[in-house]
């Protein structure tokens, strides 16, 4: 049987004129029918959680509804949810956390780390057939996550200033204690036992502050994909729940046969796959991935068409491989959302950046301002709305097949 998938996305709220990230998601959600949304440890962020659904274009329309609903009704109030890791403008502040007192502990507790925490992800999670087999098969699905995270990497810009990287919430959210590469344990009791230790530690208070790029989920049967920015483009969100789905398909069809190349035990896989991990987030899809499997350096597509064609017999078999494939070589030609966001700020400004996150959150082709400002000056004065000018880096290289 075909496993289903799920996935939540979270949001920055944006004021229209500014481009500022402001705390008013309590307001957006005081507009919204409740359920599948919800607050977050920030009240600049909302999240959206889709529906459970066995094919990838159920998914795409559950989602792509959800954002319809969520800019409707921040619409009304002047302002606008951008799905990105981060924001190009934002202003850090202790007062900005939501009401709930799991949260003000959070924030009590990690103190600049919870204040800047200004960052968005989107999550997949899959079915499984029970724990044993989700604690299982994260180990043999961990390598493969890097590039996942550079399909999705949309956090160029921190602050009003270009960071150098495709995806700098990752460098934010390592920071997190329980953040990054998950372990390798040989059944589900193991893994707990390791929870439990931790918890016992005081360094996190509860299982739900375990944030490995990938772990078995607390509530449901499924394994839940963590390591992704939040992707401006909906189909960007499929086509990793699509690889995704491949990848935790084709390991307990590895596992259910004993046939499996087992990660753990190499004494380097974690430092190994942390590196990976920081290659993704500083190249994106504009530069080398490391290779799961040789460990070397190679150029995005060639990694990521590589996975696709591995994983071509679980992508058929969930009715995947043309939706997967075809999205895939339209992402490889764009570009990551990094890099467009860099290319727009570049032509223009930080705010012509922020109106191509609105724009693709909305599912449109071509940012409003583009029309509406023309980019004829480098400087925020010119632009009509208060914001810094663009503060970059050098232009990122093409795409290379």
């Amino acid at each position: 049987m075909t496993p289903r998938i799920g996935a939540e996305e979270e949001f920055h709220v944006l004021d229209v004129e500014s481009g500022q990230l402001v705390p008013r998601a309590g307001e957006v959600l005081a507009r919204i029918d409740r359920p599948g949304f919800t607050s977050e440890l920030k009240q600049t962020v909302v999240e959206s959680n889709s529906g459970v659904h066995g094919t990838l274009d159920g998914l795409y329309e559950d989602l792509a509804a959800a954002r319809r609903r969520l800019d409707a009704a921040a619409t009304t109030l002047g302002l606008a949810v951008v799905a990105a890791g981060t924001v190009p403008l934002a202003h850090v502040r202790s007062l900005d956390v939501t009401a709930d007192p799991r949260y003000r502990r959070m924030a009590d507790d990690y103190r600049l780390v919870a204040d800047e925490q200004l960052i968005c992800s989107a999550q997949i999670h899959v079915d499984v057939p029970d724990r044993d087999t989700a604690v299982r098969a994260m180990c043999l699905v961990s390598p493969w996550l890097p590039p996942l995270l550079a399909l999705s990497a949309s956090s160029p810009f921190w602050l009003g200033a270009d960071t150098g990287y495709a995806s700098w919430r990752t460098m934010l959210w390592q920071r997190w204690p329980t953040a990054g590469p998950a372990g390798c344990y040989a059944d589900a009791a193991e893994y707990e036992a390791a929870l439990a230790e931790l918890i016992r530690s005081g360094v996190i208070s509860d299982a739900g502050m375990v944030y490995h790029d990938i772990r078995p989920s607390a509530h449901q049967r499924t394994l839940e994909l963590r390591i992704c920015d939040a992707c401006p483009r909906v189909e960007t969100v499929v086509l990793v729940a699509g690889l995704f789905r491949a990848l935790v398909r084709d390991a307990c069809e590895c596992l259910e046969r004993r046939d499996h190349p087992g990660y753990g035990g190499r004494h380097d896989w974690h430092d190994w796959l942390r590196a990976a991990t920081w290659r993704a987030a500083r190249s994106g899809l504009e530069g080398h991935l490391v290779d799961p499997v040789a460990r070397c350096a190679a150029p995005a597509p060639v990694v990521l068409r590589g996975m696709v064609g591995r994983l071509r017999p679980a992508l058929e078999a969930s009715g995947d491989w043309d939706t997967v494939r075809g999205l895939l070589e339209e992402a490889l030609r764009g570009g990551s959302a990094a890099h467009r966001l860099r290319q727009a700020a570049q032509r223009a400004d930080l705010l012509a950046a922020i109106d191509l996150l609105v724009a693709e959150t909305r599912g449109e082709q071509a940012a409003r301002r583009a029309v509406i400002h023309p980019p004829c000056a480098t400087t925020a004065g010119n632009t009509g709305r208060a914001g810094p000018p663009y503060v970059g880096g050098p232009p990122a290289p093409s795409v290379s097949a």
